[in-house]
C-alpha cells in the first residue's frame, strides 16, 4: 500500500493549538470558543421560537438533553474560576441565565445556572453587578416559590453569598421585605422538608436576615401571631398560616435526626429570637422547654458514650475525632444553655405553675436544667427557684437541697 495514510481527526492536540493561539480564558485554559457554544446553545432553548415549537411537548420542556447537560455542567465547574466568572460577566452571561429562569420549566436547568451565578457571586465585584440589577433579583427571588428541592438549594446557597457581602447585604434584606410571600415559601421549607441539606442552608439564609435586620425579624415573628398555637388549621383552599417559631422547630427536628452538629444553626436563630420581646413571647412554650431538656439530656449521654468506646479503640485518628465531636458538642451545648436561660427568664409565675402540673418542670426536668445551667446562669436559675416557690414550696426546697450553690433569698 503506497498512500499515506488519512489525517488523524481532529482531537486533544488541536483544541490546545487553538487555545495557545488566543483562545484561553485569562490564565486558564479554557476555551472562549467553547464556551460561546454553550451560552449560544442556551440561548437557543428558550429563544421565542424554540420555546414555541415545544410549547405542546411537555416533557422536552422539562427534561434537559444528555450533551447540552454535560456541557453546562462543565461550565459550572468552570465558574468556580474568577478569569472564568469574570468572563461570563463580560459576555453578559447572568443576561442569559435570567432568560432561562424565566421561561424554564426543566429544573435541572434551572438548578445549573442558579448554580452558576452562586460560584459567580463568590467573587466581589460580580456579586455587586448581580445584585444591582432589580430584574435579575426579582428572578432569582422568585425561585425560592420552586418545587424543586436542589434548585431551592442552590438558591439558598445564592443568596446566603450576596447577603455575606456586605456591600450588598441591604439591598437583599429590602428586597425580601418587599416580598411578603417569601416568608410563608421558607416557612414552608422549613416546616414540610425532609432534604437535610436545604433545611441547613435555608436555616443559614434566615440567620443571616435575623443577623442584619431586627425590623424583618419582627416582621416575621408577628406574622401568623394571633394564630393561637394550639388552633389546629381548618381545611380549605386558602393558604395555611404559618408561624414561625413552630416551623423552625420542625426543621430543627428534622436537622437533628440526622446530625445534631447541625442543629447549631437553628439554635442560633432562637437565640436572636429571644432578643426581642416578641420574640421571646413566641417562644415561651412549654413543649419547647421539655424538648429543649431532652436534647441537653441526650447530649450527656452522647459524651458519655465515646469514653467507653475509645477503650476498645487505639490509635491518633480515633482521638482526634472525638475531640472534635466534643468540640462541636460543646458548642451546641453553649448556644442550648443560653437560649434556655433566656426562657427561663421570661417564664412567669402561671406558666412555671402550668408546667409543674403537666410534667415539663418536674424534679427530675429541672434537675436536668440546672445542671447545665449552672454556674454560668445562677441568677437566672435563682430567680426560677423565687417563682417556683411561690407555685410548689416542697418542689423548690427539694431543688435548693439538691444544688447547695444556689443562694435564693426567701
Amino acid at each position: 500500500m503506497d498512500r499515506n495514510p488519512s489525517p488523524p481527526p481532529p482531537g486533544r492536540d488541536q483544541e490546545e493549538e487553538e487555545v495557545a493561539g488566543g483562545d484561553c480564558i485569562g490564565s486558564t485554559v479554557y476555551s472562549k470558543h467553547w464556551l460561546f457554544g454553550v451560552l449560544s446553545g442556551l440561548i437557543q432553548i428558550v429563544s421565542p421560537e424554540n420555546t414555541k415549537s415545544n410549547s405542546d411537548d411537555e416533557d422536552q420542556q422539562t427534561e434537559l438533553d444528555e450533551e447540552m447537560e454535560n456541557e453546562i455542567c462543565r461550565v459550572w465547574d468552570m465558574s468556580m474560576d474568577e478569569d472564568v466568572a469574570l468572563f461570563l460577566q463580560e459576555f453578559n452571561a447572568p443576561d442569559i441565565f435570567m432568560g432561562v429562569l424565566a421561561k424554564s420549566k426543566c429544573p435541572r436547568l434551572r438548578e445549573i445556572c442558579v448554580g452558576i451565578l452562586g460560584n459567580m457571586a463568590c467573587f466581589q465585584e460580580i456579586c455587586v453587578s448581580i445584585s444591582s440589577d432589580k430584574n435579575l433579583g426579582q428572578v432569582l427571588l422568585h425561585c425560592l416559590y420552586d418545587s424543586d428541592p436542589p434548585t431551592l438549594l442552590e438558591t439558598s446557597r445564592l443568596l446566603l453569598t450576596c447577603l455575606s457581602q456586605a456591600e450588598v447585604a441591604s439591598v437583599w434584606v429590602e428586597r425580601i421585605r418587599e416580598h411578603s410571600a417569601i416568608y410563608d415559601s421558607i416557612c414552608f421549607i422549613m416546616s414540610s422538608s425532609t432534604n437535610v441539606d436545604l433545611l441547613v442552608k435555608v436555616g443559614e439564609v434566615v440567620d443571616k436576615l435575623f443577623d442584619l435586620d431586627e425590623k424583618l425579624m419582627l416582621e416575621w415573628v408577628r406574622n401568623g401571631a394571633t394564630q393561637p398555637l394550639d388552633q389546629p388549621q381548618e381545611e380549605s383552599e386558602e393558604q395555611p398560616v404559618f408561624r414561625l417559631v413552630p416551623c423552625i422547630l420542625e426543621a430543627a427536628k428534622q436537622v437533628r435526626s440526622e446530625n445534631p452538629e447541625w442543629l447549631d444553626v437553628y439554635m442560633h436563630i432562637l437565640q436572636l429570637l429571644t432578643t426581642v420581646d416578641d420574640g421571646i413571647q413566641a417562644i415561651v412554650d412549654l413543649p419547647l422547654i421539655d424538648s429543649l431538656i431532652r436534647v441537653l439530656q441526650n447530649m450527656e449521654q452522647c459524651q458519655k458514650k465515646p469514653e467507653n468506646s475509645a477503650e476498645s479503640n487505639t490509635g491518633e485518628t480515633k482521638k482526634t475525632d472525638l475531640t472534635q465531636d466534643d468540640f462541636h458538642l460543646k458548642i451546641l451545648k453553649d448556644i442550648l444553655c443560653e437560649f434556655l436561660s433566656n426562657i427561663f427568664q421570661a417564664l412567669t409565675k402561671e406558666t412555671v405553675a402550668q408546667g409543674v402540673k403537666e410534667g415539663q418542670l418536674s424534679k427530675q426536668k429541672c434537675s436536668s436544667a440546672f445542671q447545665n445551667l449552672l454556674p454560668f446562669y445562677s441568677p437566672v436559675v435563682e430567680d426560677f427557684i423565687k417563682i417556683l416557690r411561690e407555685v410548689d414550696k416542697v418542689l423548690a426546697d427539694d431543688l435548693e437541697k439538691s444544688f447547695p450553690s444556689l443562694k435564693v433569698q426567701t
